[in-house]
């Protein structure tokens, strides 16, 4: 009867340390298998197609880059990558940790000795499509062995939403695109809302360039786009592209509003409403001449809900209270 009671105790005790054996290999490997998903998974051998058309291959994700454009530059930022970045044109002024970076370019050359001696993993570069001393010149770093991913000049927002993605996705951070993608058009949908109800537009002048070579944005530009998703009217909206006009051809337009991209002149507000035979226009007597911030309204990246906004809050200052 004892040895019966002491197998009886025996089997429990083993059966004990069987059950608490398989518990604590369970919970390990649950562990193991959260730190598991936990860790980035590192993108090894893919391929993404650039604005040339061009497949270009990646071996592992890009730890240096060369920067050739502002609006990359400020993506790769937003994207939480510029730090990665090595190089970068005389331009690229945001944000503010981006001035530090060495310059190899000023927008329009670039130094490809320079390029080549910093040897990064890719360079973020810009193309219009049709400018072949360009292509060629991009051409010459990639049969010098450096990657390069070539980007369009986005002319639209979706443009825009594009290149973000395309960065995001050569950088192997798709999550983190799709992610700015949305905050940005959220932004834009909270402008959106406020200005929706106005039901006549104001007349807007843009002006891009000062006297006496006078140029406005037309139809087919980026800041058209601006000017549409802010609700305002583009006096010359009947121009495409940016095109040069008269003193006489704004004073016929007698727009309620003036904004000015200008920031390389002294008081550009100052020196439009004290033009010689432009008080007879109803913006130059309402005093309704703005500056609005040359880089976030000219730069087509993550910063474009700014630039509508800036453009709304000049025109609409009271739905903005």
């Amino acid at each position: 009867m004892k040895k019966l009671l002491k197998l009886q105790w025996l089997s429990v005790i083993l059966l004990s340390l069987i059950l608490v054996g398989c518990g604590a290999k369970d919970e390990a490997t649950t562990k193991e298998d959260i730190t598991k998903e936990d860790q980035p998974i590192e993108k090894v051998g893919y391929k993404v197609k650039d604005d040339r058309g061009i497949e270009v291959e990646f071996d592992a994700v890009p730890k240096t880059i060369i920067s050739l454009q502002p609006s990359n530059t400020e993506i790769l930022f937003a994207l939480g990558v510029g730090n990665q970045i090595v190089g970068a044109t005389d331009y690229d002024t945001y944000p503010e940790e981006a001035q530090k970076i060495e310059r190899v370019s000023n927008s329009v050359t670039f130094n490809s000795e320079r390029i080549l001696a910093l040897k990064p993993d890719v360079v973020i570069a810009y193309t219009t499509g049709k400018d072949e001393d360009n292509l060629n010149a991009l051409k010459s770093l990639e049969d010098a062995g450096v990657k390069v991913f070539a980007i369009q000049s986005a002319a639209s927002f979706d443009d825009v939403y594009g290149d973000i993605e395309q960065i995001a996705t050569v950088m192997g951070i798709e999550d983190k695109g799709a992610k700015l993608n949305e905050d940005i058009k959220s932004k834009i949908a909270e402008i959106q809302a406020k200005v929706k109800d106005v039901k006549a537009p104001k007349n807007i002048y843009l002006e891009i360039s000062p006297k006496p070579d006078i140029y406005t944005a037309g139809s087919g530009t980026f800041q058209q786009e601006i000017l549409n998703i802010a609700n305002v009217s583009n006096v010359f909206a009947e121009l495409q592209g940016w095109k040069k006009v008269t003193e006489e051809d704004v004073i016929a337009k007698n727009p309620e509003v003036i904004l000015t991209t200008v920031g390389y002149t002294k008081d550009p507000e100052a020196e439009i409403l004290t033009r010689d035979g432009w008080n007879s226009i109803t913006a130059i007597q309402n005093k309704a001449v703005y500056y609005i911030d040359n880089d976030i309204t000219n730069r087509p990246g993550p910063r474009i809900g700014e630039a509508v906004e800036l453009v709304a809050k000049a025109v609409y200052p009271e739905l903005f209270k």
